[in-house]
């Protein structure tokens, strides 16, 4: 039977030189107690625990969890119902026990992490959790940032997120490490850290949420969004910069995307001949019908100097409310909350180079999107991510709705 993820999510097991990351390039094995610990836990109720790396007392004892972190965890697990080794599944991002030069227990390095990642998704397709807590950054690293290597941050930014992730069919859920909690030893932090396990223990039972596959109508006729006439829509631009004025003049919106619900997007490059915008510039002037925008601020100046346009009934900033639910910093992106919240882990990589600027030193400056335009294979890539861009948009603000509601009610 195959994994439930695709090939290409251990696609970092090779070195830029081509050699393979495996035990034998990694090498801990050979100086230790414990080679290669297996898994330990009965898994009754399909939660899996990845933790740093053996240290001293596990490598001797040849389990997970035996230190004061360890004890710390299984108190901390007791007290909120769960049993960490009847109930639960553990491993370490290391298999092996990492040991300083005088004999001490260290932090694995990133080639480390990179050589155990085979088998740390080995188990993960073995075992097939419902649930996956990663205790700490480098949990964090070892599951996640092979896949996600956008602006990575730190445990902080990604702890308390529940992210039911499409591709290991699984709750992925990031917490501090106990020896981190331990550290620093406020009762902040502890009711930091038993907020967030108790928040991943309610979702354990739940299934993964489901969305309909997007539905994409590419159109050359605009005359399709003549016939949104109530309701609201997200719209999200594709242009050449992030400002349609300075002292760059050739600026320009390339593509358009309107969602009319969370499933459905129409979606074009925007025509050449302005006469032909009319019907674009009719939706953005309806009153009828309201605005969505993650960062509507982008979308509004570059109507209203670009178009000529200004934008009737804006209702919603997803971006802004990403902000007012959970005030981090990193966390606001659209490619970020898509994945926390619909455990999509990417789907702009291939367009995202040719949108960043050309000079480093001008954010302002040409982007390299007009390249996409010469080949039509690349144009149709473009304008999948621009409806997608739309489509996440609505669902996060659908989202985002409920959430604040159910806050207000509380």
């Amino acid at each position: 039977m195959e994994g439930f993820f695709a090939k290409k999510e251990v696609q970092s097991l090779s070195r830029p030189d081509g050699k393979l990351r495996t035990c034998n390039t990694c090498g801990l094995y050979s100086c230790v107690k414990t080679p290669k610990m297996q898994p330990y836990g009965n898994f009754n109720k399909g939660i899996m625990c990845i933790g740093e790396a053996p240290g001293e007392t596990e490598d001797s004892v040849g389990k997970p969890w035996q230190g004061k972190a360890g004890q710390l965890l299984q108190k901390t697990f007791r007290k909120l119902g769960i049993d960490l080794f009847e109930d639960c599944i553990s491993i370490n991002s290391v298999n092996c026990r990492p040991i300083t030069s005088t004999g001490g227990n260290r932090t694995p390095t990133g080639n480390e992490i990179d050589c155990c990642r085979a088998s740390i998704m080995r188990y993960i397709d073995e075992y097939k959790p419902h649930t996956i807590i990663l205790l700490g950054g480098t949990a964090l690293q070892s599951v996640v940032f092979h896949r996600w290597k956008k602006n990575t941050g730190g445990i902080n930014k990604w702890r308390g997120w529940c992210i039911p992730d499409q591709d290991l069919n699984a709750w992925i859920c990031p917490v501090f490490h106990p020896s981190y909690v331990m550290k620093y030893d406020t009762v902040e932090m502890y009711r930091i850290w038993e907020d967030d396990l108790l928040r991943v223990f309610e979702i354990s039972d739940s299934p993964l949420p489901k969305y309909q596959k997007p539905v994409i109508h590419i159109v050359d006729n605009l005359a399709a969004l003549d016939t949104i006439k109530s309701g609201t829509v997200a719209i999200d631009y594709e242009t050449t910069g992030l400002k349609p004025y300075q002292l760059d003049k050739n600026h320009r919106i390339i593509s358009v995307s309107v969602s009319i619900d969370e499933n459905t997007a129409y979606v074009f490059l925007l025509p050449e001949k302005r006469k032909d915008w009319q019907p674009l510039k009719r939706l953005l002037m309806d009153s009828r019908v309201g605005k969505m925008a993650h960062n509507m601020k982008f979308e509004d100046v570059w109507s209203r100097i670009y178009l000529e346009t200004p934008v009737r009934n804006w209702v919603w900033d997803s971006m802004l409310a990403a902000h007012i639910i959970d005030n981090r910093s990193g966390v606001t992106g659209l490619k970020f909350q898509t994945y926390v919240n619909f455990g999509v882990i990417d789907y702009s990589s291939e367009i995202s180079p040719y949108l960043m600027a050309v000079d480093g030193k001008n954010a302002n400056s040409v982007n390299r999107i007009e390249e996409l335009l010469t080949h039509s294979s690349k144009v149709k890539d473009l304008l999948h991510y621009n409806a997608l861009d739309t489509i996440y948009q609505y669902r996060l603000a659908t989202l985002q709705m409920k959430q604040m509601n159910n806050n207000e009610s509380n």
